[in-house]
């Protein structure tokens, strides 16, 4: 649920194409935790001015029909405790269930703050909707999100996106941040020659 995470989706793609033999691990940062109460005007404002920058910077499309036809709130641990239940259920699911989720928000203009939109994602994604439902707010899933929010902590991650390489020399940032393609590829081979010349 965070919209430079949304424009920067052709870059992780394009990564993992040109690199078929990284391994990836994707870590949820939490962002804003639960809450029932409508997104003040003002932070709504502020949203669909960023959605606009994006648009215009990237190309990356919005629907802006969510501020419409929806009361937005801010809560993404709700998005993100979906993306752990998926895996719980159907191992190696994640990452389909964060882009279910972001093509909803984004191009549908659906909440998905909103457990029932999440619901019906995880039947899209082939998974036991009852099982789904019971394990979505259950302690252990939200146990398992504190447990990734404070691994990102640890790396030192402040914004979002936020991509690292882990290397024989450690852990590297390559972004803390949006960056396009072109950018990250190239952070990419200037890791990897590095590499070679340990």
């Amino acid at each position: 649920m965070c919209s430079w995470c949304w424009a920067f989706k052709p870059t992780i793609e394009t990564l993992k194409n040109t690199y078929p033999d990284y391994k990836w691990e994707f870590l949820l940062g939490g962002l804003a935790p639960d809450s029932n109460e409508p997104m003040p005007s003002e932070m709504q404002l502020k949203l669909q001015s960023i959605w606009m920058h994006i648009e215009q910077q990237t190309g990356t499309p919005f629907n802006h029909d969510f501020w419409i036809k929806n009361t937005p709130r801010r809560s993404t641990y709700p998005a993100c405790r979906a993306v752990i239940t998926a895996e719980k259920l159907l191992s190696g699911s994640s990452y389909n269930m964060v882009q279910l989720i972001q093509k909803a928000y984004y191009q549908d203009a659906q909440n998905p703050s909103d457990d029932i939109t999440l619901i019906n994602l995880a039947e899209q994604l082939g998974l036991n909707t009852a099982q789904f439902s019971a394990e979505l707010n259950s302690t252990n899933t939200k146990q398992l999100l504190e447990q990734q929010i404070n691994q990102a902590h640890r790396l030192g991650v402040q914004g979002f996106p936020s991509l690292f390489i882990q290397t024989k020399a450690g852990i590297t940032p390559l972004c803390y941040g949006y960056s396009d393609t072109e950018k990250t590829i190239k952070r990419v081979e200037q890791i990897a020659k590095e590499q070679r010349k340990n």
